[in-house]
């Protein structure tokens, strides 16, 4: 038996299973709030751990964190959300605190680790696996093994630049199409437009009158409502996800192509139809027929299920 546990932007997932993708034996799931920092996310760590640990006697710990790490070293390197992870020892902390034997991955390696193995990918040798929710993150896995690149971090779809103007490091992909993106661009639009056009009235009448609670679920159910803005927005990010998806089809050629995340459960007509349109567009013709986009199958506990395999693997 083994701690799973995943450290997102938006939720904390700790759970108990067996590492071969069965059902989980046990899963509890927190709200993370971002301005309590990492501190307060390892005192729910802490807490939530301790009880799992007690009820049922785990051997190793496996984690999937939300940003990029060093797994050899088992520290975070970063958290592009959250603050407080910069070069942080995580497995170290975990064996001080739970006194097990802990491995550390980046949350989509874990997850697309988990899709590879059980979920959507599994029976196909290549796959690349990308989660669409606050931030956008990329995983290959080849032969059932996670490609880490030759320092450790590798297909980091979210963060290519779309574009040859994009010389800013924060203009990526992430920035335009992750939920956070999406929300961020309908915020822009609704300063801009001072609140006074009747777009602007639907969106603000959908989020309570309260900007800051506009989120890209919102934008998403409005463009589906025939919101002209909301659709442009989205479309946008729609447009930006399938030319990043393009590239990553033409340099590594995937069977599948396995989206997972808060964005993608929007569904099939307003997201992955869409979606295949754009990739189509701009994928390398010879490849046009040699790939399938689809969901991801193992819903929100992907990435436990990911970081009990990687826990599972600890020797």
């Amino acid at each position: 038996m083994y701690l799973g546990i995943e450290i997102g932007g938006t939720k904390l997932q700790l759970a108990i299973g067996t590492g071969d993708g069965s059902p989980l034996v046990e899963l509890v799931r927190t709200d993370i709030h971002r301005e309590d920092g990492a501190g307060g996310i390892l005192r729910h760590i802490e807490t939530i751990g301790r009880a799992l640990i007690a009820r049922h006697h785990p051997t190793a710990v496996g984690i999937g964190f939300g940003g990029p790490v060093d797994a050899e070293a088992g520290r975070t390197i970063t958290s592009h959300q959250i603050e407080g992870w910069t070069d942080f020892a995580l497995t170290e902390w975990c064996l001080e605190t739970f006194g097990l034997p802990a491995a550390l991955s980046n949350d989509a390696d874990a997850a697309g680790l988990a899709e590879a193995l059980f979920g959507a990918g599994r029976g196909h040798r290549v796959v690349f696996y990308i989660t669409i929710g606050s931030g956008i993150g990329g995983a290959l896995a080849i032969d059932g093994r996670v490609y880490s690149g030759g320092g450790g971090i590798a297909s980091e779809i979210g963060h290519l630049r779309p574009g040859l103007d994009a010389s800013d490091p924060r203009a990526t992909v992430e920035s335009i199409a992750s939920g956070f993106g999406i929300a961020a661009a309908g915020k822009s639009w609704l300063r801009e437009e001072k609140f006074s056009h009747r777009l602007a009235a639907d969106l603000l009448a959908r989020c309570d009158g309260r900007i800051e609670h506009l989120s890209g679920r919102i934008i998403a159910e409005a463009a589906a409502a025939g919101n002209e803005a909301a659709q442009r927005i989205f479309a946008r990010a729609i447009q930006t996800l399938g030319w990043a998806i393009g590239q990553t089809i033409t340099l590594v050629a995937p069977q599948i192509v396995v989206l997972g995340g808060g964005v993608p459960s929007i569904g099939e007509t307003l997201f992955f139809a869409p979606l295949r349109q754009e990739v189509a567009r701009y994928v390398f013709p010879p490849l046009a027929q040699s790939y399938a986009i689809v969901p991801a199958g193992l819903g929100e506990a992907v990435v436990v299920h990911g970081a009990l395999a990687v826990a599972k693997a600890l020797k």
